[in-house]
């Protein structure tokens, strides 16, 4: 699997247009509308990215797209202003708050189910750090970046959870659940020119 790369002028320009949806979503209250023609055929290409806001290091929201289906740069836009505006967690982006969020983006691989017969030979296929995971079992469905590693390091603690996002329980297991893993090339506010 082929992970996505942008060099420091690609990353600078998708942060940017994250931040300007987020502030066109406070002054008009939709995302930014982004020109195609005036960014690079890379950032025009389908891509799936996650845009993620902190403020003072804590989660403040958290919106994207697991398949590429339309251009990157516009998946960007969009996801940044769910990010701010729509994420069911918490409430609107206020103008104040703009200038105190980080924003990262994370731009998704196509996500591959893995093979597995039980849960230990799941867990022996993970890579800590690495992997981004979306468990699915019936109506239930729950994803996880490879960041949330940062905060759940080892596999139990990261499947139990992500177990829970999906609304499951944190012992539960069936034949039926299914696992796909993506990789995902990720940067933040911290890219500066």
């Amino acid at each position: 699997m082929t992970l996505p790369l942008f060099d420091r002028n690609q990353q600078l320009q998708l942060l940017q247009v994250a931040r300007d949806s987020v502030k066109n979503g406070l002054t008009h209250g939709r995302a930014l509308a982004v020109l195609l023609a005036d960014f690079e055929p890379e950032l025009q290409n389908p891509g799936a990215a996650f845009v993620t806001l902190e403020k003072h290091q804590q989660l403040r929201g958290c919106i994207g797209s697991v398949e590429a289906y339309r251009p990157l740069i516009e998946d960007v836009a969009d996801n940044a202003w769910n990010a701010g505006f729509r994420d069911p967690r918490f409430g609107p982006i206020t103008h104040t708050e703009l200038s105190l969020l980080k924003f990262e983006i994370s731009i998704l691989t196509k996500p591959e189910p893995l093979q597995f017969g039980s849960e230990k030979e799941l867990k022996e296929q993970l890579v800590p750090g690495t992997d981004g995971l979306i468990l699915q079992d019936g109506y239930y469905r729950g994803l996880f970046l490879p960041t949330v590693w940062e905060k759940l390091p080892d596999i139990d603690s990261f499947l139990t959870h992500l177990k829970q996002k999906a609304g499951l329980a944190a012992d539960y297991w069936s034949e039926t659940i299914q696992i796909e893993r993506f990789y995902c090339f990720e940067f933040n506010d911290d890219v500066q020119v």
